[in-house]
């Protein structure tokens, strides 16, 4: 995988993840280094901006009417060019230890469906960020990459990476793309679905935070051995108080129901677009999980008994992306295959 040249790329050279709901920076021999939430807080009255990244998310839901919480990335593309160039600039000179002079080349994922006018504002975004070049791959691609598949190989790979904004469905082989499907349900999805669910039912406020916090501590896509519970507070929408509730893992799991469905469905279709040469290694190799929604409970499971394939979680799921376009970084004549820029 390594093969290096007069073309192999610098230390300074930057390997992004750009996600709806982390952003993840991989730069050479140093590694991942950051990985923070993809949030801008901005001050509505002046302009400036208060706080990026970690910062930003803690401020959510607990903000003045004059600061705004912004995601600039929504369900894996950019919605918001000037914060999300804000947020790059920021992440990128943080990663470089607050080097003000450097002009990286940057490897950024972006979903397999992304269209042409989503593609060209990623590359201003990092251009503006100033980098010096800037090359595309698709998220299916790097994420089997990153789970150590072997995408060189004459044979088939199945992996869905389940982000926050985008769940990504690749089968590889030969170094090249064979299907590739983007559905624009995750985690993200998932969490307003929970909370919904608990507006719903309940009649009770909670903000994305507790959501997600919700579903990654009892939430599942199929029965548990024990089932789970927990206590929930937000606000009464009646009474306009606070108010605590429990809330149980059969619960959650209900509300998750329709976003698994939809993830499920749409490995259906994959599993039945692939060449039949390519579907018996599939049959033999199974399907890989990748993202950090793909660590709900029993989702592995569910998706197995669903397909009746064998089913994994790649060794580092959340940065499966991040680590296999920093391998890509390192292996030029490989990224300039599988680039789309």
């Amino acid at each position: 995988m390594k093969v290096r040249s007069i073309f192999s790329f610098f230390s300074s050279d930057l390997a992004i993840d750009l996600g709806t709901a982390n952003t993840l920076i991989y730069a050479g021999s140093r590694g991942i280094v950051l990985d923070e939430p993809s949030i801008v807080a901005m001050n509505r009255t002046t302009g400036e901006v208060e706080a990026v990244g970690g910062e930003a998310k803690d401020m959510l839901g607990r903000t003045p009417t004059n600061i705004a919480a912004i995601r600039p990335v929504r369900q894996g593309v950019i919605a918001d060019l000037e914060t999300t160039e804000t947020m790059l600039t920021h992440f990128v000179q943080k990663a470089h230890r607050r080097k003000m002079f450097v002009h990286p080349r940057m490897v950024i994922a972006v979903p397999s469906e992304i269209t042409q006018v989503e593609r060209r504002a990623v590359i201003i975004s990092a251009t503006r960020a100033k980098a010096s070049e800037v090359y595309l791959v698709e998220q299916a691609m790097v994420a089997a990459i990153g789970a150590g598949l072997p995408v060189t190989e004459p044979s088939g790979n199945m992996v869905v990476d389940i982000g926050g904004g985008t769940t990504d469905i690749g089968v590889i082989s030969l170094s090249g793309v064979v299907y590739s499907r983007s559905v624009r349900v995750a985690g993200n999805a998932m969490d307003e679905a929970v909370a919904q669910y608990i507006k719903t039912k309940y009649h009770l406020l909670i903000g994305e935070r507790t959501a997600e916090h919700i579903k990654m501590e009892i939430g599942s896509a199929a029965p548990l051995d024990r089932e789970l519970s927990m206590d929930v507070k937000g606000r009464d929408m009646i009474e306009n108080v606070p108010k605590t509730i429990t809330v149980s893992s059969g619960e959650v799991r209900e509300a998750l129901s329709d976003s698994v469905n939809a993830i499920i469905r749409a490995i259906r279709v994959a599993l039945e677009s692939t060449p039949p040469e390519l579907s018996a290694d599939v049959s033999e190799r199974g399907i890989v999980l990748t993202g950090g929604s793909a660590l709900v409970r029993n989702l592995d499971g569910r998706i197995k008994d669903e397909t009746g394939l064998p089913v994994a979680i790649a060794e580092n799921p959340r940065s499966s992306v991040v680590l296999g376009t920093g391998k890509l970084m390192e292996t030029f004549p490989l990224l300039r295959k599988v680039c789309l820029t």
